[in-house]
């Protein structure tokens, strides 16, 4: 069931990549909101490596590109904070269009990359891991406490979502927002592990479609002008 799950999910992030690339395209490759198809490219070589896994098997091939799943994440992930910070200076909100808001996002950026290659992904060993039919490369060494720079993403996507949702009066961001960070928090009593890219596709969905909406009322207020 979770092999099937992940390549479920790896469709859906293949045709988020082509609307994002279309969305580029028609509006502009300019605009740090372009940042989702890095993380989108991301997601898809995560859910490609964990739906197979199983067909490719245990071995040093597996081991050396799953690598690539830790360091997509930790150089990606961290960009969301971009993304964020793009979005309230396109619903002009004032403090977001100052120079000093957009250097503040590229030195969280930064910082957050940082945080997670010193403290989880460089030295990272990797294991192999049976779990509900699915076989992955996970960190031989148990993590410590919980995810530091996810927990920075998560509060600042939930603060610009909910500004968003007061600007513009679009709740999708945040409540994509608090789906993810809920889902991801609280265990359900499920046996499956791929439950939880679910909500990583629903956050995904609700940003692209964000981007979608604030990209187009841009262009529509331009050509009125």
């Amino acid at each position: 069931m979770d092999t099937f799950l992940y390549f479920f999910y790896l469709a859906g992030y293949v045709a988020l990549f082509i609307w994002g690339i279309t969305l580029a395209n028609k509006y502009g490759w300019l605009s740090a909101s372009n940042v989702l198809l890095l993380v989108i490219f991301g997601l898809i070589v995560d859910n490609t490596l964990l739906a197979l896994g199983r067909y490719i098997g245990t071995g040093h091939f597996l081991e050396s590109i799953s690598y690539a799943r830790f360091w997509g994440h930790a150089l990606f992930t961290p960009t969301l904070v971009l993304f964020a910070w793009d979005s309230l200076k396109k619903a002009d909100i004032a403090w977001a269009q100052r120079k000093l808001a957009k250097y503040i996002s590229y030195v969280l950026v930064i910082a957050l990359i940082c945080l997670e290659l010193f403290t989880e992904t460089l030295g990272l060993k990797l294991e192999a891991d049976w779990k509900y039919g699915v076989l992955s490369y996970t960190s031989s060494e148990p993590t410590s406490g919980p995810p530091i720079m996810v927990l920075i993403i998560s509060l600042v996507l939930i603060i610009s979502g909910f500004l968003i949702w007061r600007k513009q009066k679009w709740i999708w961001y945040l409540l994509g927002t608090v789906i993810m960070t809920i889902g991801s928090a609280v265990p359900l009593p499920i046996k499956s592990d791929a439950y939880m890219n679910g909500f990583e596709l629903i956050l995904l969905i609700s940003l692209l479609a964000t981007k979608y909406l604030q990209d187009h009322e841009g262009q529509r207020q331009k050509t009125e002008f």
